[in-house]
C-alpha cells in the first residue's frame, strides 16, 4: 500500500498498510460538489483537526493501536500534559478517538481510534505521499542549482 508508493521514504512498519475498514467508505459524487460546498467541507474538517498536536496523536494511534496516556506523552516529546489532555478531549468529543478508563489504582486510561478516526488513513497516506513528492522535487531543484 503506502510503502509501495513511497520509495525511499522510511515509515514505521505499522504505517505501511491501511486499515481494512477504510475500503468501505461512501463514494462522493463529484457532480454534487461545488467550490463553495467543497470549501465549507474542508473548513469543517480543518476545525476538527486543528491544533498543533492532533495529527501527531492520530499518527501514533493508526493501525488499531491502543495506547496509554503515558505512552502517547512519551511518543510526542514536545507536548505538555495539559495540551495532550486538551487535544485528546477534543478528538474524543469529535468522535475520532475513544477513551477507555480502567477503574483501578493507579487509574489506567487508554486511547484508540474509532472507525471514524481510522477512516483518516487515506488522508494520512496522501499527506505522506505529498511530503515525499515535495522532498523529491526539492532534491531535484537543489541538484539542478549545483550543476555548472
Amino acid at each position: 500500500m503506502i510503502g509501495d508508493h513511497l520509495e525511499g521514504w522510511r515509515l514505521a512498519p505499522e504505517m505501511k498498510r491501511m486499515h481494512k475498514k477504510v475500503s468501505r467508505l461512501p463514494k462522493i459524487n463529484p457532480e454534487e460538489l461545488t467550490p463553495t460546498s467543497a470549501a465549507n467541507d474542508v473548513e469543517r474538517a480543518l476545525k476538527i483537526l486543528e491544533g498543533r498536536w492532533k495529527l501527531l496523536i492520530l499518527f501514533h494511534l493508526f493501525g488499531d493501536k491502543i495506547l496509554r496516556f503515558s505512552e502517547l506523552e512519551r511518543a510526542i516529546p514536545g507536548v505538555s500534559q495539559k495540551m495532550l489532555i486538551q487535544q485528546l478531549r477534543h478528538l474524543e468529543k469529535d468522535g475520532i478517538v475513544r477513551r477507555f478508563v480502567h477503574h483501578q489504582v493507579p487509574p489506567k486510561v487508554q486511547y484508540t481510534l474509532t472507525a471514524w478516526g481510522q477512516a483518516l488513513c487515506p488522508v494520512r497516506d496522501a499527506l505522506l505521499r505529498w511530503v515525499a513528492q515535495r522532498a523529491t522535487e526539492g532534491e531535484a531543484i537543489e541538484q539542478a542549482r549545483t550543476i555548472p
